[in-house]
């Protein structure tokens, strides 16, 4: 595998030359160019691939980087131009626009990437660990033949990287001795996006990427059929400062909208367990967990949740932690920062009661 544990890197032998973890480092900050994968939804590029770009930037604080964007139409347009001010790291906005890569498939996107590396030659390839990242950079890495290194949630080194293993009970440091480009895939709580003002002279130029050498066969191997979704004024489950979440002990479909009710009232998104989830309580798109999806919010509620392994691999990174559990040996009271030993609807018909409706 290219994505090795950390050692020293060494050349050595006969009349050549020899350079330790820090001259090699050195040397790779001076040769770092960065695309970064990102996402865009109603003309604006999302939270997650705004982290991208932090990543990013804790690769090389001199880092060349080109930012990404696909898909079609006026909201591709918008997104662009919110792009090329996101971030004063960014050079260049690429955008590939067609109704082929208006969709997340892989397939077209992975092809797409490749032809970009090719031209650009980036040392390193970043996308955020969403469905969409998951699922593009696997077979971007595939045809470029190269490893990946996923869910970095620290860099140390331009090559060297910090990941977690065993549902995120262990911390493993990677260094990435593989042949360019190194693509990862970061988890986006890692990563604070830039929150400083961008001055005006610093917007990027935009360029339009040229289609035209790519595989089309490849387009064909996928077809988009349609998007299901949940119409909801609740903020997105990945990107929530509060979220709610509920396990198998809320016992069923119908008990879960008590949890919706407190979700309205604190502005807060509503997560479930994978217990919960397959017991059909509510949609797998609300899973939070190593199968799910990753949050670290201000606030995380707890109701009926035990605390399996693979659930705290999805969300110990949260801020502020409240359990409410009628198991005093639940596992989720050793993660907790405020834990409360009593039957959940009583509580939660006491928080509904008394908290006021967010104005």
């Amino acid at each position: 595998m290219a994505a090795m544990v950390v050692g020293a890197l060494r050349r050595g032998g006969g009349g050549g030359f020899r350079r330790g973890p820090r001259g090699l480092a050195q040397s790779l900050r001076r040769l770092v160019s960065t695309l970064v994968v990102a996402e865009h939804e109603g003309g604006f590029v999302k939270p997650s691939s705004l982290s991208a770009l932090a990543a990013a930037e804790a690769i090389a604080k001199d880092n060349k980087v080109s930012l990404l964007l696909g898909g079609s139409g006026p909201a591709l347009h918008k997104a662009a131009e919110h792009a090329a001010s996101s971030h004063p790291l960014v050079s260049e906005v690429l955008v590939a626009e067609s109704d082929a890569l208006a969709h997340p498939l892989a397939e077209p996107w992975a092809e797409l990437l490749r032809s970009v590396q090719q031209k650009g030659g980036y040392s390193h390839i970043v996308a955020s660990s969403t469905s969409f990242g998951k699922n593009l950079l696997p077979r971007a890495a595939a045809l470029l033949d190269v490893s990946p290194v996923t869910d970095v949630t620290a860099i140390t080194e331009p090559r060297v990287f910090v990941r977690p293993i065993y549902a995120g009970n262990a911390l493993c440091t990677v260094r990435y001795t593989g042949e360019d480009p190194c693509i990862m895939s970061i988890r986006s709580t890692s990563f604070s996006p830039a929150t400083e003002a961008m001055s005006e002279t610093k917007v990027a130029p935009i360029t339009q990427v040229d289609l035209s050498s790519l595989n089309e066969d490849s387009f064909r191997k996928s077809t988009w059929v349609n998007l299901t979704s949940q119409d909801t004024e609740r903020p997105d489950l990945g990107n929530a400062q509060v979220v709610v979440t509920g396990g198998r002990g809320l016992k069923s479909a119908e008990n879960f909208k008590l949890l919706e009710q407190l979700a309205e009232k604190l502005g807060a998104a509503v997560g479930a367990t994978r217990a919960a989830v397959d017991a059909g309580f509510v949609p797998n798109d609300l899973q939070v967990g190593q199968t799910g999806k990753i949050v670290a919010p201000a606030l995380y509620m707890a109701f009926g949740v035990s605390g399996a392994i693979q659930h705290l691999a999805g969300m110990r990174d949260s801020k502020v932690i409240v359990a409410v559990n009628k198991d005093a040996d639940a596992p989720i009271f050793q993660v907790a920062d405020y834990g409360l030993v009593a039957d959940l609807f009583e509580v939660l018909d006491e928080l509904i009661k008394k908290i006021p409706d967010k104005k």
